[in-house]
């Protein structure tokens, strides 16, 4: 039997993601290890660096040439970070599992503070995320935001050599990397709300693959399914993608869903919340409803601030 080919990116932390969801199939199936291949494909999102992913078209840079490879079926299935997933899916393929969700929460790493709010006055903070430059901004306007593009290393590299006071990166991911001593904060949701699918591994596959279907059916972790099916319906609603400021969670307990959304201009002055609460079996018209209420209450003139 030929093995099952995974397709991922080639940094450090897609291939750790990449690794745990074998393991983990290995571990559901009693397969061994050569049923898996990990097949490493370059992504235009990672050779490109030197510009923001809005100035060269957006999350799908990151999926593109992995998904020509899984709608060809040279690919089985594909591991992703969820909240680099464009909303909008190329035809024929979907997201079929998620792992369970890490910690959704961002981290600070402090060269000359070690808490934001602490940072010295007109501090430089280097992340080329606009939820989180927005984010940064609503909390301290005297601070500078620079553009960090890379993987962990590249970013962490360029805040040792001096570029900037701190910078930001998801608590998920220094946790798969092992690299949480380098955390100097971890900042509240509540006043710096993770983007949609931060922190969850989605496992994306061709539509109607029934033996893939059942191969991943029993990682699937059922409330992240459910919180993250809540998120990509906000940010669908939204039209969300990496050149809008969008923050959405949603938390699960027991059969209910509490979901808190935000929306703001990229300079953070002005923003928008909303939050809901309803069945999580009803996870996707509640997110599609949160969207619909924070677009209706903003207007369309603060939408035009994104473009």
């Amino acid at each position: 039997m030929k093995p099952y080919r995974i397709g991922t990116r080639g940094s450090p932390l897609a291939l750790a993601q990449a690794h745990e969801t074998r393991d983990r199939l290995i571990e559901a199936h009693g397969l061994a290890e050569d049923a898996f291949e990990i097949v490493v494909l370059s992504t235009k999102g990672d050779r490109v660096t030197d510009r923001s992913l809005s100035e060269i078209g957006g999350k799908g840079l990151f999926t593109l040439e992995i998904e020509e490879q899984l709608s060809d079926g040279r690919l089985d299935f594909a591991v992703h970070s969820s909240k680099d997933m464009a909303t909008s899916l190329p035809d024929g393929l979907g997201i079929i599992a998620y792992l369970e969700r890490e910690d959704p929460r961002d981290a600070l790493i402090g060269r000359s503070a070690p808490r934001l709010l602490d940072l010295p006055a007109n501090a430089i903070v280097g992340t080329s995320s606009l939820r989180r430059q927005a984010l940064v901004r609503r909390l301290r306007p005297d601070i500078t935001v620079i553009g960090f593009r890379g993987q962990v290393e590249t970013r962490l590299r360029k805040l040792a050599d001096g570029q900037a006071d701190a910078t930001l990166l998801a608590h998920a991911g220094l946790l798969r990397l092992g690299n949480t001593a380098v955390i100097t904060e971890l900042l509240d949701p509540e006043s710096f709300p993770p983007a949609p699918g931060q922190g969850a591994i989605c496992i994306e596959a061709r539509l109607g693959d029934s033996r893939i279907a059942d191969l991943l059916a029993p990682i699937n972790h059922a409330p992240t399914f459910a919180a993250l099916t809540c998120e990509r319906a906000f940010l669908a609603t939204l039209d969300g993608s990496c050149r809008t400021p969008i923050a959405g969670l949603a938390r699960i307990d027991g059969d209910r869903m509490m979901f808190h959304g935000t929306v703001l201009t990229p300079d953070g002055s002005v923003s928008h919340e909303v939050r809901r609460q309803g069945h999580a079996a009803s996870a996707a018209e509640l997110g599609t409803s949160a969207g619909t209420e924070i677009r209706d209450a903003a207007g369309t003139a603060f939408f035009d601030s994104w473009i």
